[in-house]
């Protein structure tokens, strides 16, 4: 199964950047870009992909304790960036360094666990918006633009989600991948190493 882990915000907070999204859609240039559905928003901290089901055992055990010895911290979706022309996103603020931490020790809670992960990158915070279509390049200058003065409503991170993320196989151009969650653990923070 294709898994991730993942920082899910609040139904209010998603629903403050869906009305910025949703001038972004009507912006020029705008069907050039394939836009990723609401229900698939979150911030992802370390991506699995594909995880032998006999590792989910220790997975679980590892990315429990890793949540364990995380402290709840603040987040707010925050302004907006791009990789490349082809993914444009939406940034966090706050507590950047506690959601950098969770995102590091989510990645070695997967590791640990024997899940061939990729090479470790800085964890760049950031929740996709849209893409190219097709793989090509966009302009996107004018939907950052409208991204700069965003500033989400802040919330407290209270927990760490792992998530199957079941890709379209209707053949359907547009179609979303579909995310499910398969556990949820709080965040306790006794702030001890890593899982």
């Amino acid at each position: 199964m294709r898994l991730f882990a993942a920082v899910v915000p609040p139904p209010a907070r998603l629903d403050e950047l869906g009305r910025v999204v949703d001038r972004l859609r009507r912006l020029p240039g705008a069907d050039g870009l394939r836009w990723t559905s609401r229900p698939g928003w979150h911030f992802t901290l370390a991506f699995m992909g594909e995880v032998d089901e006999g590792l989910l055992p220790e997975l679980r055990a590892r990315l429990g304790r890793a949540a364990y010895r995380t402290p709840a911290f603040p987040l707010r979706l925050h302004g907006g960036g791009h990789f490349g022309r082809r993914t444009l996103w939406a940034g966090a603020a706050g507590d950047l360094d506690e959601l950098r931490l969770l995102a590091e020790r989510a990645d070695a809670a997967a590791r640990r666990s024997g899940v061939p992960m990729e090479e470790h990158r800085r964890y760049q915070a950031h929740l996709t918006v849209a893409r190219a279509r097709g793989g090509g390049a966009a302009g996107l200058r004018p939907f950052l633009d409208e991204l700069a003065g965003f500033e989400g409503g802040r919330w407290q991170v209270g927990e760490l989600v792992l998530v199957r993320s079941n890709l379209p196989v209707s053949g359907v151009p547009g179609d979303q991948p579909r995310y499910e969650t398969v556990e949820r653990w709080p965040l306790a923070g006794d702030g001890e190493g890593a899982g």
